[in-house]
């Protein structure tokens, strides 16, 4: 039995017109009978095509303000028929019931009406019954159907068209049905959601724009990557973004988003390696950069300001991989653009999620994004030295960075400047000597610099550590029962400390 089938019939009902006349001729062309309801019947009429509507196939009218136009037996029975089952035919015969060839469809914009912030009456008519109901009939039956369920796929019909004429193979008709029920399973999602209320009863996770990676974390892993990264980011110039590209682009512009004051930050496997605040962006490249400059080597670049010719001539002189900023003049472009494979990225605008979801064992977690940002007003003094002016801007600023460093966590920064972070290690005391030990090696004065932990310090002895080093003031979210042996040393050896109340694990 041949696979190919031709299109004889075709129902059309939507909502975007924008790419359909294409389709129309080559249908039209091809001896390809219409039927169609509305406004769609009034379109294909004004291109000068015959046009049956739905109301004379059925004998019904349009009923219920429009909820109810295409829900008939003589529409889904033309559309769910199977052309080799003979019984099939005889009932199709009896009732008078055309076969259905071809169905364009598409739904109700739901997300648009929720997203404009619509009264309930009006998103609840938005949700569509007539469209999705032919989507999977026409999905089901595509053995013998052809369903195109959204404007995306109008490319791909018009392709077809215009090498093979009316016609299709089971393998394009399976592909479309695929895609359709992407459509309406994404569809259901979207009203799911907006009954549950965001009381996540269940977890429902669609998206669209599937990008095929070269390959995972490492390259005998597959990597996918699902999203509009083009909304978000415009490529300049560069080498296709990996899996570990996009990974590390994402923890940039989460950390940089914390930032009100030009402040440029190079990362590495998702950790700041280099970070600083100045008041150009020259200078904040070359504190950021002083912060690791062995790190730094194959890193991830992020600017909250445009990057000028001056600061590009400065950052050329390493290697890296990425570079992100909100703009770059024309002569950083030229300079930046001298090596072909250096990713430069515009930012557009900052992704707005707010929940993070993790795969583990059989199931998923789902939390809050941690979006909570201390300001002065969320520090409790909890010792008799209070931190001065430039501490607290210290503290502050190292606060935003121990938040975005895999924890176990310390930081430790002077004059809005990363010395050295300790990151990722299973003991507090190991990540504040691995932060100690690095500042050293590469030049820093720890005297009179800050600390920050992600997390509440059970005994005394990082502050200890801290003070032997040269720290003068110290913040943390607190909440041990033991959290007086820490104050008290700092009493003792006067050092400030502060806290927030809020813990920042990272794992």
């Amino acid at each position: 039995m041949t696979t190919q089938k031709q299109i004889k019939t075709a129902l059309i009902s939507v909502f975007h017109k924008d790419g359909l006349e294409e389709i129309l001729t080559k249908l039209n062309d091809s001896g390809v009978a219409f039927y169609s309801t509305g406004g769609t019947k009034e379109f294909i009429e004004s291109l000068g095509y015959a046009c049956t509507s739905v109301e004379s196939l059925t004998g019904y009218p349009s009923i219920l303000g429009g909820r109810v136009k295409t829900l008939h037996p003589k529409v889904f029975g033309g559309i769910l028929a199977r052309r080799s089952n003979e019984h099939d035919h005889i009932q199709l015969d009896k009732y008078e019931i055309p076969e259905i060839d071809l169905v364009i469809v598409d739904l109700y914009p739901f997300r648009e009406t929720l997203a404009s912030g619509a009264s309930d009456e009006e998103i609840i008519e938005k949700i569509d019954i007539g469209g999705i109901s032919l989507i999977r009939a026409a999905a089901k039956n595509f053995s013998d159907v052809v369903i195109v369920a959204s404007k995306e796929q109008y490319a791909p019909l018009a392709n077809i068209l215009s090498e093979n004429g009316a016609q299709t193979t089971l393998e394009e008709r399976k592909w479309f049905a695929k895609e359709a029920f992407a459509v309406s399973s994404g569809y259901d999602s979207a009203i799911f959601d907006y009954f549950d209320e965001g009381e996540n009863t269940h977890l429902r996770v669609t998206a669209e724009n599937a990008k095929i990676l070269r390959y995972g974390e490492n390259p005998h892993q597959k990597g996918i990557f699902y999203g509009d990264f083009e909304r978000l980011f415009e490529q300049l110039q560069g080498k296709e973004i990996s899996y570990n590209n996009l990974l590390d682009i994402d923890a940039a512009v989460t950390l940089i988003s914390e930032f009100d004051e030009l402040t440029f930050a190079i990362l590495k496997h998702n950790n700041a390696c280099g970070i600083a605040s100045r008041p150009s962006v020259k200078e904040a490249w070359e504190a950021a950069l002083a912060g690791d400059p062995v790190s730094a080597f194959g890193g991830v670049l992020i600017c909250n300001a445009p990057i000028d010719r001056e600061a590009a001539e400065e950052i050329t002189k390493i290697f890296f991989e990425v570079i992100i900023a909100p703009d770059y003049d024309a002569g950083a472009l030229e300079i930046l653009m001298q090596k072909k494979n250096r990713i430069i990225l515009i930012q557009k605008e900052f992704p707005k999620t707010t929940e993070q979801i993790r795969s583990l064992m059989n199931g998923y977690l789902v939390q809050d994004k941690d979006l909570s940002i201390q300001t002065v007003e969320d520090l409790k003094t909890v010792t008799s030295q209070s931190p001065d002016a430039r501490e607290i801007e210290d503290l502050l600023f190292a606060n935003k960075l121990v938040k975005n460093t895999k924890s176990n966590a310390i930081v430790l920064a002077k004059n809005k400047q990363l010395c050295a972070s300790g990151t990722g290690q299973t003991s507090r005391v190991d990540a504040l000597r691995q932060a100690i030990e690095k500042a050293k090696s590469f030049g820093f004065d720890l005297e009179g610099a800050v600390m920050a932990s992600d997390a509440f310090f059970p005994f005394p002895d990082c502050v200890e550590i801290a003070h032997d080093a040269g720290v003068h003031a110290v913040i943390q979210p607190g909440g041990s029962i033991k959290d007086n042996l820490s104050v008290d040393y700092c009493n003792a050896n006067g050092m400030a400390m502060v806290m927030t109340g809020t813990r920042h694990f990272k794992h």
